[in-house]
């Protein structure tokens, strides 16, 4: 019997606590950033073609996105 988590490749992981997005090749059952459990969730369509590729920090945690003006693109 073994005692990891499987996560799969289609769905992206998130904090329950502080929702933050884990990348996809981070290895981590808890959050990095809270130590909060961690949840799996369809991934979101991008509304826009051309975006930018994520940036991940040191921790392996997807950073806000960037708007092409500038700032940073928050949801509502």
């Amino acid at each position: 019997m073994r005692n990891e988590i499987e996560y799969t490749g289609c769905m992206e992981r998130m904090c329950t606590h502080c929702q933050a997005l884990l990348a996809q090749d981070t290895k981590a059952d808890w959050c990095p950033a809270c130590g909060g459990s961690l949840m799996e969730r369809p991934a979101l369509p991008l509304s826009e073609p051309k975006v930018a590729p994520a940036e991940v920090d040191h921790r392996g945690i997807v950073l806000p996105r960037r708007h092409a003006v500038g700032g940073i693109i928050t949801p509502q």
